[in-house]
């Protein structure tokens, strides 16, 4: 696990709870937000949050530059502060535009986490495949109290207040982060751990291409889904779902049994080669989108709870061979370059997801889902083979 002290290790894994938790508040509550300013359809709203997940991409790699050369443990202040304030700006807003201001703001902050805080996290772990799994529990948690606490917010408390009560919580674990977290002696780029697992120039470059491109396709996944899926269970679940608390709390359930996916494979990947494994789960998630395209009622949420098993499932794999492949002095940038790229393109999905649903159906979106994971698991072939520790591949 990390060899970082627990109260530590035990805020960073909060915060990636509470990353994932400020990022989808829109999403979950875009519905009564989109009634409050106005709009006739929560898809027409739907657009203005997609600053958010863009600077969520475009941010990574200042914040993975400055984690390595500054230190990743003021970037994670910056992180607590930062994130904690712009939510309660979001809570003040009075137009959309003022709305989607303050989510693009918050998307910047929210970019700090995933380049440095998972670095931080993973440095001297002994089993990292095991912490970046619980790592990634942690994270699928914060989704998961998204749609419960947002859905329980808006109908007692009303929307502003499911931006505002998180906020003020990440601003206090700031304080504590500050308190409890010791300074570092230097930054990551002055330290020189080397990579587990040394691969030859082009055998790396290979790997961050296909990682890039894999991770690319997988955050889109990701973004759908998690933006998209509230407003599908009320599709098509109907008549079953018939307050925002009851929908929190069902989608809440997906994602918190979904999550248990990333501690398995944690597990996995300390004695699973990396290729083999995701390969495997990811052509899986083609049958069931296309299952769910086509179910209603609760077989559609069995297929809902199968295709985000899936795609949790498959979020652990690029953290995992940042570490395993990269020099520590140099991951944060590493993976906000990566992070960059994927996620900068990933954020086109909240951009589209409420025009292409009105304008066709979540049947069709859930088809081109289906395509995207295929297409995904073309590119994974091509991901050179890992070479026993210590050796270099070609």
């Amino acid at each position: 696990m990390s060899a970082l002290p627990r109260p530590a290790a035990l805020l960073l894994n909060l915060a990636h709870a509470l990353d994932h938790l400020f990022l989808l508040i829109f999403a979950t509550a875009v519905a009564a937000i989109a009634a409050d300013f106005g709009f006739t359809r929560w898809e027409d709203l739907m657009p203005y949050g997609v600053g958010a997940f863009l600077m969520f991409g475009l941010a990574s790699l200042p914040a993975g530059k400055l984690g390595d050369q500054w230190g990743r443990r003021p970037m994670m202040l910056v992180f607590f502060f930062g994130l904690g304030a712009s939510a309660l700006l979001a809570a003040a807003t009075q137009t959309a535009l003022q709305l989607a201001a303050a989510l693009t703001l918050l998307g910047v902050f929210s970019a700090i986490y995933h380049p440095v805080g998972i670095p931080m996290l993973v440095q001297g772990a002994q089993r990292p495949g095991a912490t970046i799994g619980v790592n990634g529990l942690a994270g699928n948690l914060g989704i998961a109290a998204a749609a419960l606490l947002t859905g329980w917010l808006v109908q007692w408390a009303g929307w502003r207040a499911a931006f505002a009560v998180p906020g003020l919580v990440c601003l206090a674990l700031g304080v504590v982060f500050a308190r409890v977290v010791p300074a570092e002696a230097e930054p990551p780029s002055a330290r020189r751990k080397p990579a587990p697992v040394v691969l030859s120039r082009g055998a790396l470059a290979r790997a961050m291409a296909v990682l890039t491109v894999a991770s690319a396709a997988a955050s889109l996944l990701f973004n759908l889904t998690t933006n998209g899926n509230g407003r599908l269970l009320d599709e098509r679940l109907g008549p079953l779902v018939r307050d925002p608390a009851t929908l929190g709390t069902l989608l809440a359930l997906v994602y918190a049994l979904a999550s248990v996916a990333q501690v398995v494979v944690g597990r996995l990947l300390d004695r699973v080669p990396i290729k083999r494994l995701q390969l495997a789960i990811v052509a899986l998630q083609a049958p069931l989108l296309v299952l769910a395209s086509q179910a209603q009622g609760w077989l559609l949420y069995a297929a809902l709870l199968g295709v985000m098993l899936l795609i949790f499932g498959a979020i652990p794999f690029t953290d995992a061979v940042i570490v395993r492949y990269v020099d520590d002095r140099m991951r944060s940038r590493v993976a906000g370059l990566r992070l960059s790229i994927s996620l900068g393109f990933s954020s086109l999905a909240v951009w589209a997801l409420g025009p292409v649903v009105k304008a066709s159906s979540f049947a069709t979106l859930l088809l081109a889902m289906a395509g995207i994971a295929v297409f995904t698991a073309l590119v994974l072939l091509a991901m050179p083979a890992e070479p026993a520790r210590g050796g270099a591949a070609a």
